[in-house]
């Protein structure tokens, strides 16, 4: 158990997660300004793109760099620092950090050592996508990138098809035009949203079904990060008769089902099959191999 009072005097340094812009240089907050020149280092996901901002702000903070590549080396230099009674930032390229960007293990280890972490709010790409898409946002899921090939895409997609929440996605430009014709095979022509280049200049939403906006995107040249929207479920079939479809077939028809309709070896069906009707691996193996 882990109770954290964030503003309580202590001797240890705090690391502090700090959003920064999407886009627009003017969407930092005050408070994220003095935070990043209070720390004693700052750590970035590219020092480069993080100079620009401090250039910006006349930041001086020490920077270093935080990324995929080196995370798990720098986290013991950081928790260093912490233990010292250093206060740290982490910083993204833009956005959150630790949401489809560099963040989570940092915060996981701080907290795990009973470092103190405070969260800032601030800009957020996802989250201006979906206000702005017009979908229900009641409730929601964001997913981030989908796998790039297709095959574990469309496993994801068919994974998340019964799900009534408006699903958020993180896109390439260059595999936009794919991953739309995946959610038209997988989920249909459901109501979807692309934004792109959100607070910046060329800020642009898409708003139509999924095959409309397929056809956009077929017409016209995708630059820029890309937000894709997707409509949930709206289908009112009772939920338990769509999970337990398979309930009228037998075990090695439904193995062939997703060997046939999604593509997978053996092995992997024979997997679904067995999480699907809570049965031992081995007992859906043996009725599949055993004539």
């Amino acid at each position: 158990m882990n109770i954290q009072k964030s503003f309580e005097v202590q001797e240890q340094g705090t690391l502090y997660v700090v959003p920064t812009p999407i886009g627009n240089l003017e969407d930092i907050t005050y408070r994220a300004l003095t935070t990043l020149k209070e720390v004693s280092i700052v750590a970035a996901e590219d020092t480069r793109n993080t100079r620009k901002l401090f250039t910006h702000f006349e930041i001086t903070t020490p920077l270093i760099s935080y990324h995929e590549h080196n995370k798990l080396a720098r986290e013991n230099e950081l928790m260093s620092a912490l233990a010292k009674g250093e206060s740290i930032a982490i910083v993204s390229d833009a956005g959150m950090p630790a949401i489809s960007d560099p963040g989570y293990e940092l915060v996981q280890a701080a907290i795990d050592q009973a470092f103190t972490v405070v969260v800032l709010p601030g800009a957020n790409a996802a989250l201006c996508a979906l206000v702005g898409s017009g979908l229900p946002s009641k409730e929601f899921l964001f997913y981030g990138f989908l796998p790039r090939k297709k095959k574990e895409k469309v496993e994801e997609l068919n994974r998340l098809k019964s799900n009534k929440a408006t699903l958020l996605f993180y896109e390439s430009p260059y595999r936009v035009k794919d991953t739309l014709k995946n959610v038209y095979e997988v989920l249909g022509n459901r109501n979807v949203t692309i934004a792109r280049e959100l607070t910046k200049r060329f800020e642009e939403y898409v708003r139509g079904t999924v095959q409309e906006v397929s056809e956009w995107a077929a017409s016209n040249e995708l630059k820029g990060e890309f937000c894709l929207v997707v409509e949930g479920n709206t289908d009112e079939t009772n939920e338990s008769e769509v999970e337990n479809w398979w309930e009228e077939i037998s075990i090695v028809d439904h193995i062939n089902h997703y060997m046939q309709e999604e593509n997978l070896p053996s092995k992997e069906a024979i997997k679904r099959v067995a999480k699907d009707r809570n049965l031992p691996k081995r007992e859906i193996y043996q009725e599949y191999h055993v004539k």
